[in-house]
Order: C-alpha cells, then structure tokens, then sequence
C-alpha cells in the first residue's frame, strides 16, 4: 500500500456542543465551528452523537451534512438507531465505537474479534448505503485482524493509553505497540487512522509513524481554541501532524 499521501486531521467538535449543552443555550453552534475549522484547514469533521446525546444532537449531525465542504465522519454506537440515522442522513464516513453511558469519554477499543459476526452485518449494512466504515480499535493484532476479517475497510487505533502513559519507559511500550499495529494494519490492507487523547505535546511521535492516514482530534483543539482561536489552532495542529520533528 503506498504511504506516500498526505496526513489528514479530522477535527472533532463535540466540546463546543458540550459547551452549548451545559448551559442549554443555542450556543455556541457546533456547526459555525465546524466551518471555521475546515477554512482552517481541517479535512474532515469528527462529531460523536451519543446514546444519551451529552453534547452532539441529531439536529447538528443533520445541519452538518447539508453544509460540511469536507467530510463527515460519524462517531457512533454499534445499535439499529444509530445504523438508521447513518443511512438517513449518509455522512462519508462512521467511526464505530465502544460505548458506556457511565464514561467521561471513549475509554477503550471496540472487541471486534468477540462480536464479528455481529459487526459484520452491521458493517455491511452501512458499506451498502455507501457509507465507509472504520472501526475504533485497541493497537491489538487480534482486533486487526478481525476487522479485516469482517470486511472493515478502515480502522482507527486508539492512542488513549499512549497519552495517559504515566512515564517515559511505558509511553515507550506504548508507542511500540501502535507502531506495531499501524505497520500490521497497512500490510493487511486497512486504513490506519488514529485519535485519542492526542494533544500538542504528545502528537509528534505518533505523526512521525508511516502509514496513519487520519488524526482524529477534538479536545486538545477545543481547549487550544480558548486562548488562541479556533483557526490557529487547528492551524497549529495540522503543522504538527504533516512535518513532525
């Protein structure tokens, strides 16, 4: 597979509905951030619409596939509602994920190796409305090669416990392992993306592995924008993933 393409940044938004939602206001718009990121630079939109809808509503994901220039990519659940909104409103992209009301956040990889068959019909359904699918995953062997299996044509390793890493010796383990997974994932013929917990200071080192073909970003951004806007930095992280150093 050529690696020689560009690095990709999907920019999510979910915190600036997480704003909007703490509040109950009709602001701030998730969509008016997402047009600034794309005219930033962004190549693709990130919006995670939750079971219990926290912060990104169906309105936004609707809102959001009439006007995005770029691409949507739909973090989801693996459930029939979610598979019914999918093939209704047809973003370019799903990301299917684990998914616990309990949770701050995603907190881990899909276990796609103990549920493939079930994944598999579910792939299929939305692979045939068109929509491509990518699968969240642990930087496992096993999971790769599950998703693979089922006929997943992208996944996207999960890097949450490369950046929670407490010290240098296991954020070493760590990052092994994901260079591991991404070099695998490549020479089986998947997409490789990533995202999770990756912020300014810890973006380098997974940039600087062949084959990611996306970053999926949001937090670190949001909170960047805060003091420097949201046109730098998703600016500023887009430097970072396309020249490491």
């Amino acid at each position: 597979m050529n690696m020689s393409y560009p690095k990709l940044l999907g920019v999510n938004i979910d915190h600036v509905a997480t704003l909007r939602q703490q509040r109950g206001t009709r602001y701030p718009e998730p969509l008016q951030a997402a047009l600034v990121a794309e005219q930033a630079g962004a190549d693709l939109i990130t919006v995670h619409l939750r079971e219990d809808r926290r912060h990104i509503q169906d309105r936004d994901v609707e809102m959001l596939a009439d006007v995005l220039q770029t691409r949507m990519n739909l973090e989801m659940a693996a459930t029939s509602e979610m598979s019914l909104i999918a093939r209704r409103i047809g973003p370019s992209d799903c990301c299917i994920v684990p998914e616990r009301r309990q949770e701050l956040t995603t907190e881990g990889g899909l276990d796609v190796a103990a549920n493939r068959a079930y994944l598999a019909d579910y792939c299929a359904e939305l692979d045939e409305a068109g929509i491509k699918v990518s699968l969240f995953i642990d930087a496992d062997e096993k999971q790769l090669e599950a998703a693979c299996e089922i006929g997943a044509s992208a996944v996207e390793i999960h890097t949450g416990h490369f950046a929670d890493a407490k010290n240098r010796a296991e954020k070493e383990i760590q990052l092994l392992k994901i260079q591991h997974a991404v070099a695998m994932g490549v020479k089986i013929g998947l997409q490789v993306n990533a995202g999770h917990g990756l912020d300014y200071h810890n973006i380098t080192p997974i940039a600087a592995i062949p084959g990611i073909r996306e970053f999926n970003i949001g937090h670190s951004i949001i909170s960047r924008a805060l003091f420097s806007g949201l046109a730098s930095a998703v600016k500023e992280m887009k430097i970072l993933i396309q020249d490491p150093v």
